[in-house]
C-alpha cells in the first residue's frame, strides 16, 4: 500500500470481493487498465503475493491502473474455491466493473501460476465476445497443472529455469505447438526469489519496445 493505492470491496457473483487498486504516481490520465491474477488460493495464494505485486508495479510504471483482488475464500473475499470456473467469472465481473470506471481504456491481463489459467480462460471468453484484452502477461504459466488454453502470439511468457512446480518441459510442450516465445530467467524458481526485478524490467521493456515499433499503418 502507498498513497497511490486504494483498497475497495465489490459485491461479486459469490459475495464480497476484496480488491486493491494501484494508480500511476503522476497526475496524467491512465493509459490503460491491467488486471492481475494471483496464484492458487488453496496453497497460500493471495493478491499480496510478491509476483502479483511485481506485475502490478510494472503496469503502474507503464501508466496503467493495476487492479488485484483476492479470489473466493481468500482474505475478505467471500465464497469457496471453484477450481477456476468461478474465478474466471469473478475476473470477468471485475473487468466489467473496471471498464465502467475507466471507459474506453485498453485492458491488459496478467497472472502468475494458477492466475495464468484464469487469465488465459478469460481471454478466450473475451475473444469469443469480440472484445479481447489488449495483451497478456503470463508468469509461471500453469501448463501441465491446469488445461491452459492457446493464447495470442504477442503474449509475454516468463518462466523460471529451476521451476519444479511447473517444469520447463511442461511449459514448452504447451508453448511449442503455438510457436509462443518463452523468456527463461536463469536460476529462478517458481516464486522467483531474488529475481522479481527481472519480471518487472522485462514487462516494462517489452511493452514499451513493442508499442514503439508497432506498425502505424499507411
Amino acid at each position: 500500500m502507498n498513497k497511490h493505492s486504494e483498497k475497495f470491496n465489490l459485491a461479486g457473483p459469490a459475495g464480497n470481493m476484496e480488491g486493491l487498486l494501484d494508480m500511476p504516481a503522476d497526475d496524467l490520465p491512465p493509459r490503460g487498465v491491467a488486471l492481475v491474477a494471483h496464484p492458487h488460493p488453496l496453497y497460500g495464494g493471495s493478491m499480496d503475493n510478491k509476483v502479483a505485486q511485481t506485475l502490478a508495479r510494472a503496469f503502474v510504471a507503464l501508466g496503467y491502473v493495476a487492479v488485484r483482488f483476492n479470489f473466493r475464500g481468500v482474505g475478505a473475499s467471500e465464497g469457496t474455491h471453484d477450481d477456476g470456473r468461478g474465478e474466471v467469472d469473478d475476473m470477468d465481473f471485475m473487468l466489467a466493473h473496471m471498464r465502467k470506471r475507466y471507459p474506453g481504456l485498453p485492458v491488459a491481463l496478467a497472472g502468475f501460476s494458477f492466475g495464468t489459467f484464469v487469465q488465459g480462460q478469460l481471454q478466450q471468453r473475451l475473444a469469443a465476445r469480440g472484445e479481447p484484452a489488449e495483451r497478456l502477461v503470463l508468469v509461471g504459466t500453469a501448463a501441465g497443472k491446469w488445461p491452459m488454453p492457446t493464447v495470442p502470439p504477442d503474449t509475454i511468457v516468463i518462466h523460471g529455469e529451476l521451476d519444479d512446480t511447473i517444469t520447463l518441459t511442461q511449459l514448452f510442450n504447451w508453448a511449442r505447438p503455438q510457436d509462443i516465445p518463452v523468456i527463461v530467467i536463469p536460476g529462478a524458481d517458481h516464486f522467483f526469489h531474488r529475481k522479481l526485478g527481472h519480471i518487472k524490467n522485462l514487462v516494462i521493456q517489452l511493452w514499451r519496445h513493442d508499442s514503439e515499433t508497432e506498425p502505424k499503418g499507411i
